[in-house]
């Protein structure tokens, strides 16, 4: 006969759950509850006047070229990041789970960056390629390459998904270090009796066993490349030059902030909860289909 325990109190389950109900509706809820209000209104810069205007500031969003162009960097931003990020932390993975020495020297070493601040982080690349004081920035110059992301578009998308990235692999390291430390042994060595080559095992064991580990990765570092990379972009190019790094979470703030357009900046910002809410939503629809629990 199996015991069990019956809290007969029903308010203790509601009191447990109240402190994260009010954190999530002081900080989520209440705050795009706002921004919801807010991109219906036409206000002056100080907010001190407004007029309902219903969805003109949508429609003034998408017909601004300067907004599709955001679009079109933070599309190129978001997967080359994620890919970038996710390929090289399962490649450190793998190296890392293998029995070598200082292993836990090493496994420590590759999570400090994730404990980078994003500006802080960007400050470091900046030191490393600025075009006059940085030391791969000068020898660049020095082999006869043009270098200047400050001038060059796609130089300055490249430094910042390298940033970004570089800052997002530590996190995905963890994940998928643990992932392969969860696989049995004993599959693995049962496919290398069978004579299956370290290629082979990975792609038809190891991979597919990792699949609820990357599925979940997956959805992390697109929310991070869409929300947690503006301290990366603003103290690396500040959108620059040209507007060529400017995304979507960069574009809300330089409409409200820089330029006071706080109608159409909590319409963007409203749409791009909406896309980030839609692309999450897409993932556990069609893309968990081929996740293997």
């Amino acid at each position: 006969m199996h015991r069990r325990v019956i809290f007969r109190g029903k308010l203790l389950p509601y009191l447990l759950l109240l402190p994260q109900l009010i954190v999530t509706t002081v900080f989520f809820f209440w705050p795009a509850g706002q921004a919801i209000y807010q991109s219906t209104l036409l206000q002056d810069p100080f907010g001190l006047n407004s007029r309902f205007v219903w969805l003109e500031n949508f429609t003034a969003v998408f017909e601004n070229p300067l907004y599709l162009n955001a679009v079109a960097n933070t599309v190129v931003f978001s997967l080359s990041v994620t890919i970038m990020s996710m390929t090289a932390a399962l490649g450190l993975a793998v190296l890392a789970d293998r029995p070598i020495r200082f292993a836990l020297a090493y496994k420590t070493l590759l999570i400090w960056p994730y404990a980078v601040a994003p500006a802080v982080a960007a400050l470091l690349w900046l030191f490393v390629f600025h075009p006059s004081v940085g030391i791969i920035g000068q020898a660049l110059r020095h082999a006869g390459v043009a270098w200047d992301y400050k001038l060059n578009g796609g130089q300055a998308m490249g430094l910042i998904i390298f940033a970004a990235a570089w800052k997002q692999v530590s996190y995905n390291f963890l994940f998928f270090l643990a992932g392969l430390q969860a696989i049995p042994k004993s599959v693995i060595e049962a496919a290398s009796i069978d004579g299956a080559g370290a290629a082979r095992r990975f792609w038809t064991i190891v991979f597919p066993l990792l699949s609820p580990t990357t599925f979940f990765l997956l959805v992390v570092n697109i929310v991070y490349a869409f929300f947690d990379t503006f301290g990366i972009i603003h103290a690396l190019t500040a959108g620059g030059p040209g507007k060529s790094t400017e995304t979507l979470i960069y574009k809300v703030y330089v409409d409200g902030v820089v330029n006071l357009d706080l109608g159409g900046s909590a319409a963007e910002s409203v749409i791009l909860m909406i896309v980030v809410i839609g692309l999450t939503a897409i993932q556990f629809r069609y893309v968990e289909r081929r996740v293997q629990y």
